[in-house]
């Protein structure tokens, strides 16, 4: 397993969200313009209300991508009876490019963890040309393998995840 799988394998995301891929484009998920997300690390709910910048590496801008967000761990951890609730999506963002680039095709949703410790994924697909990814029918009971599967989008280019859980007064201070 390469080096950039293992703390998503770790981290349940390969399993839970997607199955094994190799990394091949890079993708920069940055909050508040200097947070940027790496695997498992917290973020403070008041940090994630607004959507982040993402940035896609690819080949060149003729090469279409779709940015999916996702939290594996709805309503909670201990019984995500919603896996996976989806928090964002972007289609049609130009490689090279941001996502203010594609067209937001489910509008950011800021994520507002009640109980435990949930995971927020972010996972890029390359697709097989431009307006070619339909928009789910649901926020709830997503599923990314499906979701992947019936819009032809095979495996994932990149992923990422952060962790983030209810802010308590302590916590913010």
């Amino acid at each position: 397993m390469s080096r950039a799988m293992e703390p998503l394998t770790v981290g349940r995301v390969v399993g839970d969200v997607v199955d094994i891929f190799t990394p091949s484009v890079r993708m920069t998920v940055t909050y508040n313009s200097n947070k940027q997300v790496a695997n498992g690390y917290e973020f403070m709910p008041s940090v994630i209300a607004y959507k982040p910048r993402v940035e896609i590496g690819g080949e060149d801008m003729r090469i279409a991508y779709t940015l999916i967000m996702t939290d594996p761990d709805a309503p909670s951890p201990s019984d995500p009876y919603l896996r996976e609730h989806l928090h964002w999506m972007v289609t049609d963002i130009p490689g090279t490019t941001d996502v203010s680039f594609g067209k937001e095709i489910v509008s950011y949703e800021t994520p507002k963890p009640v109980v435990g410790i949930h995971r927020y994924v972010f996972i890029l697909f390359k697709q097989r040309g431009r307006q070619t990814v339909m928009p789910p029918a649901s926020r709830d009971c997503f599923n990314t393998r499906m979701f992947a599967g019936e819009n032809g989008l095979g495996l994932p280019v990149a992923a990422v995840y952060f962790n983030a859980q209810r802010e308590t007064a302590a916590r913010r201070r």
